[in-house]
């Protein structure tokens, strides 16, 4: 059988090994996480804490045009990510105005940060300049689990987890093909494969 030749048993054996050590600190976080993920009230889970201030926004963030607002939304989220505690991916920006005989009566400017374990709301009024921004951070508990769902976390981090998804594939198929070989503990591991498997279904369905 080809996986049980030495050439394939030896790349395996050295696929699985640093496949296991390179995911060493990221299987654990992942396996923690499963636990804080499903025990919340194990962890003491409170209400976030929240901060509330408020800022002038510069008048040429907020450049009108024929009578209508239109905010330079790069250049405003840049100037709001420079704010104390304002961090996260954020959101577009979204505008009502009502304006009457080319005069602006009324207008708000609206966008969200959003992060693992925090999010912020910005509220600007158009008429003052005048921001009101609010954050709420979640906590470590919070953070963590965040990333483990890859939740508020971009781009990066998706990949980082789809990467150490495949590398764990590996690692499991690689223990595979390094037990095919050994006979008697290829009968035990079916045995248990077979056990879990089962114990694992009949617990799903006894669930609801």
């Amino acid at each position: 059988m080809p996986l049980t030749r030495k050439p394939v048993q030896s790349l395996a054996r050295t696929i699985h090994i640093y496949s296991s050590m390179s995911l060493l600190l990221v299987m654990l976080f992942f396996a923690i996480t499963g636990i804080t993920l499903n025990r919340p009230d194990w962890f003491g889970a409170e209400g976030p804490e929240r901060q509330q201030w408020e800022i002038e926004v510069p008048a040429f963030l907020l450049g009108q045009e024929d009578g209508s607002l239109r905010p330079d939304n790069q250049a405003l989220v840049h100037y709001l990510r420079q704010q104390p505690g304002i961090r996260g991916l954020a959101s577009s920006v979204d505008v009502y105005t009502v304006v009457e005989d080319g005069e602006l009566l009324e207008g708000e400017a609206s966008l969200d940060f959003k992060g693992p374990g925090y999010n912020a709301s910005v509220y600007i009024d158009l008429l003052d300049r005048v921001a009101e921004l609010e954050t709420q951070d979640y906590g470590t508990i919070a953070w963590l689990n965040d990333l483990h769902k890859g939740r508020n976390t971009g781009e990066a981090w998706k990949w980082f987890i789809d990467f150490s998804a495949l590398i764990m594939v590996l690692f499991i198929i690689t223990g595979v093909i390094i037990l095919l070989p050994k006979k008697r503990s290829v009968r035990s591991a079916m045995t248990w494969t077979g056990v879990g498997s089962v114990a694992t279904a009949l617990i799903y369905f006894a669930s609801f």
